[in-house]
């Protein structure tokens, strides 16, 4: 046999089977829709930026106070803020006629390992 044919030929796993054709696993739908939600949630910009901001904050945060730093419209950062709400990244408790948000525990733990990946505190 040729070399070429040699490495052509699929690696028996073992069991009788072609290593290459091995099952790769299940999924549980449910926890993919969760994290795509949660991931989709993350993947703006702005509301990237509002987690950040909710999550460096003492306490909860303001839309108002969301809003003048970020730049964007009221009506943006609340449709922001409600997607982020949705994907159980924040929550929000109404104090009067404000609204103040916070992190999850989740979002902690999310924002504490992309800041361990890119090797930063921030």
């Amino acid at each position: 046999m040729s070399q070429e044919t040699a490495d052509a030929t699929p690696a028996d796993a073992g069991d009788g089977t072609d290593a290459c054709c091995a099952h790769p696993g299940d999924v549980d739908p449910d926890a993919l829709a969760s994290d795509l939600q949660m991931l989709s949630a993350m993947g703006n910009d702005t509301r990237y930026e509002l987690l950040r901001r909710i999550a460096n904050a003492d306490d909860g945060v303001c839309v108002c106070d969301l809003e003048a730093a970020v730049g964007v419209s009221q009506s943006a950062v609340s449709q922001a803020l409600s997607r982020l709400y949705a994907a159980g990244l924040v929550t929000r408790r109404k104090d009067g006629s404000w609204r103040y948000y916070e992190p999850t525990e989740t979002t902690e733990l999310l924002l504490e390992t992309l800041d361990d990946l890119r090797g930063t505190d921030a």
